[in-house]
């Protein structure tokens, strides 16, 4: 790939734009408002000016409603020798596609499994597919040449490739991602109006359940609305279980002896369904979860202790799997977690201690 045409400069497009011209891609920019392609060209995404010719391949960041329709244009007027999307729903798109009669195959959908809560060009990094998913969805019709091109475009992003029927993959980001969206600002909702008082209580757990409600509102109606079917359907397993809970919640209060005993079962049971659905969740890297122990540290809030810890921890020769901050409440103060493999936890904790850090167990 020499040449891309981005279709669409908010965060996914620029990210990738940024990902290709490090890549040495010439990339055009395009959006249907020039200012944000304009921005994007500032942040050295490409070039906002419009390509002489066709490029190898053109890729399509518009919201799921309107990504047929800007499809179909770019394909129409023969803007590249092959096309996608990413966009977060798959199976939309291509019948509306099919519906415009158009030859499908030189198109492939795909969706980049990574995102944040700010969007638009300057929310976007050259990164942010590193190391992240990325879903194709190929048919019997689509053309090798674009399929290559199209693992290409993963590549250069540094992304892992996965080859999913475009039905599955929106059943699987309705569980994975656009259902648990809409749980966190169900939560999240909660807080609007509680008392202040509450609120000063939050702390990491809350703070991890809800972190997600901060996306915007308006990405995420279009999301849902090219999806709605399988989220509902999600959604109505949830509600049952809620129901399920508050019943079990209301019998813990009965003065009923084997009432209470049928909560604590009714508790115990969706807590252990927890369990057992959290172990799946893939672990770093996407391999298998895997149990690490966590050395807590306590930390100032002032400049330079991560980079203290890292580079204490790096002396003791103890590689960090992973990192938390729990921000103490109304302290310049907080809580590093350091998850490290079981076997080191004690050469960390020994390293730490002997340079002055406060351990807490």
């Amino acid at each position: 790939m020499r040449t891309a045409l981005v279709i669409g400069t908010g965060l996914i497009g620029t990210s990738a734009a940024l990902a290709l011209v490090q890549r040495g891609v010439t990339v055009h920019l395009a959006d249907h408002d020039p200012a944000q392609a304009r921005t994007a060209a500032a942040l050295g995404a490409g070039t906002d000016e419009a390509p002489e010719g066709p490029v190898d391949l053109a890729i399509v960041a518009a919201p799921p409603a309107h990504v047929a329709g800007v499809l179909a244009d770019a394909m129409r007027r023969g803007a590249a020798r092959g096309y996608v999307d990413v966009a977060s729903v798959k199976g939309g798109p291509r019948r509306e596609l099919q519906a415009l009669g158009l030859d499908l195959s030189s198109y492939i959908g795909t969706h980049p499994m990574s995102g944040r809560e700010k969007s638009g060009p300057l929310a976007a990094t050259g990164d942010l597919f590193e190391g992240r998913p990325w879903v194709l969805t190929p048919t019997r019709d689509t053309d090798t040449e674009v399929l290559n091109l199209a693992l290409e475009l993963v590549s250069h992003c540094r992304a892992v490739p996965v080859v999913m029927d475009a039905d599955a993959h929106d059943r699987a980001v309705a569980l994975v991602s656009h259902m648990p969206h809409l749980v966190s600002s169900m939560v999240a909702a909660r807080l609007e109006h509680a008392e202040e008082a509450a609120v000063r209580l939050c702390g990491q757990g809350i703070r991890d359940v809800t972190r997600i409600a901060a996306s915007d509102p308006r990405m995420w109606i279009d999301i849902l609305s090219a999806n709605p079917g399988p989220v509902a359907d999600l959604l109505s397993d949830v509600a049952a279980d809620l129901g399920e809970t508050v019943e079990a919640l209301r019998a813990l209060q009965s003065s009923d002896e084997a009432k209470r005993c049928e909560g604590t079962a009714g508790i115990e049971d969706v807590l252990r369904r927890g369990n057992a659905g959290q172990v799946r969740v893939p672990g770093k890297h996407g391999s298998a979860p895997r149990v690490y122990e966590t050395v807590v540290v306590l930390i100032d809030d002032q400049p330079g202790q991560l980079a203290r810890i890292f580079a204490d921890a790096g002396r003791a020769g103890v590689n960090i799997e992973d990192v938390r901050i729990e921000h103490a409440t109304g302290q310049q103060a907080g809580l590093v977690q350091l998850s490290v493999e079981p076997k080191a936890a004690p050469v960390l904790k020994e390293a730490l201690r002997e340079r002055g850090w406060a351990l807490r167990q």
